[in-house]
């Protein structure tokens, strides 16, 4: 053979095996891995079908070591995977079956995608963290479709080449279905029970607190109180809950403090145990109470571990059922179920469990969150309160603070259908006001409605409470609340009465013309008071303690000429202000001035104002002979957390228990200087008969109708001593071209209900739904026409008047978010309505149908229990209905239930007489008139105390 036919000779190619000896070892090892991971990936789809088809939720620990297991095997096939792949690509790149290799390409680029989306749902913070909700979805579901979709194009990339061994394949299949079908029947078994009552048999531990844990067992503190774990993912709610008020719930808050001291030497004193404090602590000391420290009298409320938790992260967070209606910390909580090594105290395990919650969060989330927490049925677990017997010795009820009724019941909450202003659309919650959302970059901050930044919910709880916040030296959190408080609350000084008495002529509105004043003459100034933006009344909460108050200076030129809600000794308001309060009292007619829970009895008087209402309060002012210039009035409506008297009491006792609070001076009165916020002024500049002092051009911008209609409601709301004045009012309304005129006049000529006033109430009504821009709100139209056709005896009217209220789902009703069907006063107008039809047939020819509407009526009742289970005349009635019904078990319950919730109307007698003379300051507020005379001498030389200034 030539040379040169040897060179021409075709070269041999070297063929690389697509899988040789070694890579063989290493696919041994991917194929093992995966094995593992499908089955584990079965388990783990199986619960989450499982949970997607019952609606419950069946993941816990033994879910979350699988999960973990999960992520471990999938970042341990990473390397394996990717050096296979990249070497068997290599080895048969150039392959001819062109279209083997193709799929073979698609098929390492979907497993690559499997391995990337996995990897970026756990979410590595300072490396990658997956925040935004679509794009975490999106990641998600393709992890999930991108398995299925590689173990196709497997398939496919397998038809060339050796035999998949199907029988190996399908015995590992069904083997590993087995396996899972089984661990899933097992896990079946054990739902997590959210929504469910605590065991009544762990009531013992707690009454007289109606509190209760998921097992009827303590919960240990260390559970409870892991704020720290809380943070590192929600370092923004966090940082918020720090400076709030829940945070310093417990007995480290100073002014708890004092009063739950007092609470607790009484009950022992008294019981010979600390029981009865526990009423306290469901809702104050959860950290102590649920883990069985509270209940040792020798607790130490200073130094114990537990002492100064407060309501912590998990106290809220780990709630997993509301009990009732009932408030009082009427709630089931648990000991939550926590991701492996949440306790551990390794660097590297707690990293560990800070991903595995980040890269699986929906247990954690339905651990945490219920809905129920969006709810303000979840607040009235701790901001509805009555007090029992067990705690006061007296009554097994007696009403306390009540947040949750008077929302639900307002036009705020679009529920109240006999409000007297309703906003634009509902605040269904307490979150919207209280809970506002706040840009954050928390692990659980998320898109909310039309918003493009990431947000949660304030946990701050902004209200009224700037007292805590200055003991504890936090300026910037006192300026928060009174950021919040700006805009609540309205003061107009709407007119005077020329001759100073209700009866005399009223010249208003004032602004923009104003009257002269005449040397010598005595006016009445009439003020008034309007919740603007509040979801309940004004104030709730601790109303007996609560300091606020009307200040009200008169001057010409320099010279004070009247004077009302100043400054005495010690930073104490002249007692002769007007305050919105409650005076509340004990048996023995003193004021709870103490926060003294345990005596409360009855109130003096309660000056408490509804939520989209006003007050009207009157003045006094004669101008002396000798004024010379145009006379200046000043009205601020002023808040102050606690009054000097409750402070003076608490610096005392936390000094004894060595704990004294700021501004304590050893051996003195104590001073109080908490802050003071002006909610809301006005003034007003009048000038001189005598046409010596020229005033300015003066204005309100407050629309002229509604400063009468303002007028009027604070008139209507104060009683019968003043509704020809209401009347008056409101009829001026209606000259002015608004619909609530003759609306409100209705009321008032209903509760007047004299000869001929209801006839009048029917015009009146008939005037007011015959406007139409705007028109009167239907629902309250159908409660006035039900409620004047009940007094007329049209009863089959009135019904169909309260069913109008009551079911009505208009498209304005809908887009604004009202639902009246839970004003469960209305309701119970209905169901007194059918009890009265009942009650009209006395034939035996229609007892079916009597008995109908008995059986309709109990239903209507029952009805309302359901929204408030305290409800006295519901209770009164369903007594009756069951009697009559033949239901002799029920009547007697309800009867024995009606006997705790109606109002003790022998208790004012004694206790009132001796506080009429005991304070007769609150004495004269207490009159069905108030007259505050400008021109009464305060107490002290001057009307300020030593720290007035700070105050001017």
């Amino acid at each position: 053979m030539s040379e040169s036919s040897f060179a021409a000779a075709p070269e041999r190619k070297t063929v690389r095996k697509a899988i040789g000896p070694g890579l063989r070892k290493l696919l041994y090892v991917v194929f093992a891995l995966v094995a593992v991971l499908t089955a584990n990936s079965a388990y783990l789809a199986g619960v989450t079908f499982l949970e997607w088809g019952t609606g419950r939720t069946y993941q816990d620990y033994f879910y979350l070591v699988m999960f973990l297991a999960h992520v471990v095997l999938g970042l341990l096939l990473v390397a394996p995977f990717i050096v296979f792949g990249l070497v068997h690509l290599r080895n048969t790149y150039n392959r001819k079956i062109r279209r083997t290799v193709r799929i073979g390409y698609a098929l390492f680029f979907v497993c690559i995608a499997v391995l990337v989306t996995g990897i970026l749902l756990v979410r590595l913070e300072g490396v990658f963290d997956l925040r935004n909700p679509t794009a975490r979805s999106v990641v998600y579901w393709l992890h999930v479709a991108c398995p299925i979709v590689g173990g196709w194009m497997y398939w496919l990339h397998r038809l060339v080449g050796p035999k998949i061994k199907w029988r190996v394949s399908l015995v590992f299949l069904g083997f590993t279905g087995l396996v899972v079908a089984g661990m899933l029947a097992l896990q079946a078994q054990d739902p997590r029970s959210w929504n469910t009552a605590g065991p009544k048999e762990g009531e013992k531990y707690f009454f007289p607190s109606p509190l209760r844990s998921h097992t009827g067992d303590f919960i240990p503190a260390d559970t409870l109180d892991m704020n720290h774990y809380c943070q590192k993912c929600h370092p923004d709610a966090h940082a918020r809950w720090q400076d709030s008020v829940h945070r310093f719930s417990s007995f480290n808050n100073p002014a708890y403090l004092a009063s739950i001291a007092e609470t607790r030497k009484v009950s022992l004193e008294r019981d010979g145990n600390v029981q009865a404090s526990r009423w306290c602590a469901g809702c104050h000391d959860p950290v102590p109470f649920l883990s069985g420290a509270f209940d040792d009298p020798n607790f130490d409320m200073v130094r114990h571990p537990t002492a100064g938790a407060g309501i912590t992260c998990t106290v809220c967070h780990a709630i997993t059922h509301v009990n009732s209606n009932r408030g009082n910390a009427d709630f089931t909580i648990e000991e939550p179920l926590h991701y492996p090594f949440a306790f551990s105290d390794n660097a590297v395990l707690q990293w560990v469990n800070n991903q595995l919650v980040k890269a699986k969060p929906s247990f954690h989330r339905k651990t945490f969150l219920k809905p129920f927490h969006r709810t303000k049925e979840f607040c009235s677990t701790c901001h509805k309160v009555s007090l029992p017997f067990a705690l006061n010795h007296y009554k097994q009820f007696l009403r306390g603070q009540n947040h949750y009724d008077s929302h639900l019941l307002s036009g705020v909450s679009g529920h109240g259908a006999r409000s007297f202003y309703y906003p634009p659309h509902a605040q269904s919650n307490c979150n919207g006001c209280h809970m506002p959302l706040q840009p954050s970059d928390d692990f659980g901050a998320k898109l909310f409605g039309d918003l493009e930044t990431l947000s949660i919910h304030d946990h701050r709880f902004s209200s009224a409470n700037t007292a805590v916040a200055w003991l504890l030296g936090k300026p910037d959190v006192i300026a928060a609340h009174q950021e919040f408080l700006d805009g609540v609350m309205r003061v107009d000084l709407f007119g005077v009465r020329d001759g100073g008495t209700i009866d005399s002529p009223l010249l208003a509105p004032i602004r923009p013309n104003v009257p002269e004043l005449q040397p010598g003459k005595s006016y009445l100034l009439e003020t008034v008071i309007r919740t603007v933006r509040m979801g309940h009344h004004f104030t709730q909460g601790t109303t007996d303690s609560n300091e606020i108050w009307l200040d009200v200076s008169v001057q010409s030129g320099e010279r004070v000429i009247g004077r009302s809600g100043g400054f005495e000794a010690h930073g104490t308001v002249d007692p002769w202000s007007h305050f919105v309060n409650t005076f509340m009292l004990d048996r023995h007619g003193r004021r709870i001035n103490r926060r003294n829970a345990q005596d409360i009895f009855v109130p003096l008087y309660s000056h408490q104002i509804p939520p989209g209402a006003g007050q009207t309060v009157h003045y006094l002012l004669q101008v002396p002979e000798d004024v010379s210039e145009s006379i200046t009035v000043e009205v601020r409506l002023q808040f102050r957390k606690f009054d000097t008297e409750y402070m003076q009491y608490v610096d005392r006792i936390t000094a004894e228990l060595g704990k004294p609070i700021r501004g304590h001076r050893p051996g003195e009165p104590y001073v109080n200087e908490l802050p003071v916020t002006t909610l809301a002024s006005d003034s007003v500049t009048f000038p001189l008969g005598s046409g010596t002092a020229d005033v300015p051009e003066q204005s309100s911008l407050i629309p002229e109708w509604q400063r009468w209609n303002d007028y009027g409601i604070g008139l209507l709301l104060k009683g019968k001593a003043e509704l020809r004045q209401a009347a008056d009012a409101f009829r001026q309304v209606e000259r002015l071209g608004r619909y609530d005129g003759p609306l409100n006049l209705t009321r008032v000529l209903f509760r007047e209900a004299g000869p001929g006033q209801l006839d009048q109430a029917v015009e009146a009504l008939q005037r007011a739904a015959e406007f139409d821009d705007p028109s009167a709100p239907p629902w309250t139209l159908a409660w006035l026409s039900g409620q004047i056709n009940r007094q007329q005896g049209r009863l089959r009217e009135a019904e169909q008047n309260f069913r109008n209220v009551l079911e009505s789902r208009t498209a304005e009703m809908r887009r604004r978010g009202f639902d009246f069907s839970q004003d469960y006063v209305v309701n119970n107008l209905l169901g007194q309505t059918l009890f009265d039809r009942a009650r009209q047939i006395r034939v035996d020819s229609r007892k079916q149908e009597r008995q109908a509407l008995l059986s309709e009526a109990r239903r209507v009742f029952e009805r309302t229990l359901d929204l408030d289970s305290e409800n006295v005349n519901a209770h009164y009635n369903l007594q009756l209905l069951c009697a009559l019904l033949g239901d002799a078990e029920q009547s007697a319950e309800h009867r024995r239930l009606h006997q705790i919730y109606k109002v003790d109307d022998t208790a004012r007698g004694q206790a009132v007489g001796l506080a009429k003379q005991y304070y007769p300051a609150a004495n004269h507020a207490s009159e069905p008139l108030v007259i505050y005379d400008l021109h009464r001498k305060p107490s002290s030389a001057d009307g300020k105390s030593e720290v007035g200034s700070l105050r001017d």
